[in-house]
Parts: C-alpha cells; structure tokens; sequence
C-alpha cells in the first residue's frame, strides 16, 4: 500500500500475448512506474506474472487484475503477485488474500458495495467503472460520507482527467489504454508509454494524497 500511494498509478495491462504484457511492463518503468496490473484477460497472465516478479520484483510491484475467484487468486500469488485487483467483489477472494497478507482491491461501485468490500477486509476498493456513473464528480461524493476508505478509481481516466480524481480524494488511479499504449510497442515505439507515464507521474507529484483514517474501519 505504502508503495500503491507513493506511486499512486496502477497501470491495468490488457495485452494479445505475455510478450506483449512484458514489453508493456518494461516501457512503463522506463518512465518511472513501477507498480501494475496484470489482467487476467491477457493470454498466459499468470506465466507474465511469474516472469516479472522474477526477473524485475525487486524493482516492480506486479499484481494481478480481472481476478474473480479466490482460486484465481492463489494461483496468482503463487506465481507472485503481491496484489489482487478485481473489478466486482468476491467476498472469498478478499478473505484470502487477507489470510496471506496481500493487498487486496475488489471492484464496488454503489455506498452500499464500496462499505461491504471495506468491512470485508479490502485494502483499497476499485471503483469501476467510474466514468460511467460521473468520473471525479461521484468519486467526491462517495469520499464525503466515506472519507475512511481508500479508493482507486477505474475506468475513463485519462491525462485531462487524472487530476479531478486526485482532487475529488483518489488514492491511486487505475489507468488503461491511455496509459498502456498497445499500439505503440506493436509499432516498436515503448518510449511512447514511457513519455505518457512521466506525463501521469507529473500530474500526481503536484497532488499530494494522505491515507485515509482506516482506524474508522468497523468490519
């Protein structure tokens, strides 16, 4: 978590192939993130993850997205994610990654689902998606009833918009195809993503975020 808000980016990797998701890896700590997410929607996700956490986890924190299942989610902390991410809530999954230590951020939307997740142990809550339901706008108006709980905001951020959600209380931004540029390393061009996550990383660096008073945690 320390690392998740130091950064305060969590790149969601969705690519055609491992070697795609790891040319993406390396390209976006070429611009100084160092912290993703691999989905689970990317061919032979689990063996990229394995891959990553040996070759780069003193350097990267990689972690495993688009998890629906706490069975999912062993095999990814076995390979070695060190964080879960989901995009609705799996009570089980969050059970389990709590039993083992490991950062766990399931997906909410309604008060209702964000609180649910928060008392069932989540670290964060992954609100998803958020673009669909007002962007920064209904993330302020979740944070002021619910200033305890961390939130990282998912879908629809962008450059223009990445700063509304750092303002409106984000911890970190789950950030997609604006960031993770797929194109651009099928094109040869990886210091394309490194160029936008130095971009993302400027925006975040003049917005500083606290954590959230958790002792208010009464799950």
């Amino acid at each position: 978590m320390a690392k998740i808000r130091e950064v305060g980016l969590v790149p969601v990797l969705r690519a055609d192939s491992e070697e795609e998701a790891l040319a993406i890896a390396y390209a976006l700590e070429a611009g100084g993130v160092t912290v993703l997410e691999v989905t689970m929607t990317v061919p032979g996700a689990v063996d990229a993850i394995r891959r990553l956490a040996h070759e780069a986890g003193d350097r990267i924190l990689v972690g495993a997205g688009t998890v629906l299942d706490p069975e999912t989610a062993r095999v990814c902390m076995l390979a070695g994610a060190q964080f879960i991410v989901s995009p609705a809530l799996n009570v089980r999954t969050v059970e389990l990654c709590r039993r083992y230590d490991v950062a766990v951020f399931p997906g909410g939307l309604t008060p209702t689902e964000i609180v649910t997740a928060w008392e069932a142990g989540a670290d964060a809550v992954k609100i998803f998606p958020c673009s669909a339901v007002g962007g920064a706008k209904y993330l302020k108006a979740i944070k002021a009833p619910l200033p305890q709980i961390e939130l990282i905001p998912t879908g629809g951020v962008s450059l223009a918009t990445a700063a509304e959600f750092l303002e409106a209380g984000a911890i970190a931004l789950g950030v997609g195809g604006d960031l993770v540029d797929n194109k651009a390393i099928r094109a040869g061009k990886p210091e394309v993503i490194a160029e936008n996550a130095r971009k993302y990383l400027e925006i975040v660096a003049a917005h500083p975020r606290k954590k959230a008073d958790t002792s208010l945690r009464s799950g």
